[in-house]
């Protein structure tokens, strides 16, 4: 099935290409770049691909309950030739609370798993377009830390940029820490430490890299209101609603997961808990 660089795809396109990266999940495979087999698969209809996905995904009872953006650092942007940010539906059955003390992550879930440090920010009202960073922080109910486990459907992880927004944003599961709740009393501290905290990576106890709040696009909040404007001109999919949550992107480069390696976050200027990951 084609389409012209100008033509938008037809709602039967858009149905198949849903069905099919939806089955290519389930089964734990990889497919073809859809850009490079579709002439004309763009941004706007991977978008609708994505609201297809997020109707498929609830029919057989998952729930989306928050969104993930990616490709938020503009520190990786030349390694995955992705040049401006993208988001996609977290679901329930995608994320999971653990403990700082430590937990496991079953590598059979994920196809070429990558590793991701973020922050999370919970919305205790909705987001308006034209809101900054202040007023957004008022928006917010609670914020964690946590690692985002990315994968690629596409082999070798070889994609467009459509690509990446039809296959769930290139999510495979949230590992959401402990949460902080953010008050009246505490609001404005919370607002300074998003924008100065900064966040060291190991594995097997080697430090792999290190990164700072400004590398999500300036700042977690940043990065939040990036999303509700770009969502404020989405026809296919609805504005961030009270109740979910938004996870910011990666604030290091993503890293190759490997069967036995044990990950661990430590952070400063802010008073998240680090978090230890085993892979297994």
């Amino acid at each position: 099935m084609t389409a012209r660089h100008d033509a938008t795809l037809t709602d039967q396109q858009i149905e198949n290409i849903a069905a099919r990266v939806l089955a290519t999940y389930d089964g734990r495979a990889q497919i073809s770049s859809i850009a490079a087999e579709i002439p004309g698969f763009d941004l706007p209809d991977a978008y609708r691909v994505c609201a297809a996905v997020r109707s498929a995904r609830e029919a057989r009872g998952e729930r989306a309950i928050g969104r993930k953006l990616g490709f938020t650092n503009r520190n990786i942007w030349d390694e995955y030739k992705v040049y401006a940010p993208i988001w996609n539906y977290v679901y329930d059955t995608t994320v999971r609370t653990v403990s700082p003390d430590g937990a496991n992550f079953d590598m059979g879930l994920v196809v070429e798993p990558r590793l991701e440090p973020e922050i999370t920010l919970a919305l205790r009202r909705a987001p308006q377009p034209g809101m900054d960073e202040r007023a957004l922080m008022d928006c917010i109910g609670w914020v964690a830390h946590g690692f985002e486990v990315v994968q690629s459907l596409f082999p070798g992880w070889r994609f467009a940029p459509a690509d990446t927004v039809a296959a769930f944003g290139l999510h495979g599961a949230l590992l959401l820490g402990p949460r902080h709740e953010v008050t009246d009393g505490n609001r404005d501290v919370w607002f300074d430490r998003l924008t100065q905290f900064e966040v060291a990576l190991y594995r097997n106890g080697e430090l792999v890299d290190r990164g700072c709040a400004r590398n999500v696009l300036g700042g977690p909040l940043s990065a939040l209101r990036n999303v509700v404007e770009v969502l404020a001109s989405d026809a296919s999919n609805p504005p961030i609603a009270a109740g979910e949550f938004v996870t910011t992107g990666t604030i290091t480069r993503a890293f190759p997961m490997c069967e036995g390696d044990i990950w661990r976050s430590e952070f400063s200027g802010a008073p998240f808990e680090g978090l230890q990951l085993k892979l297994g």
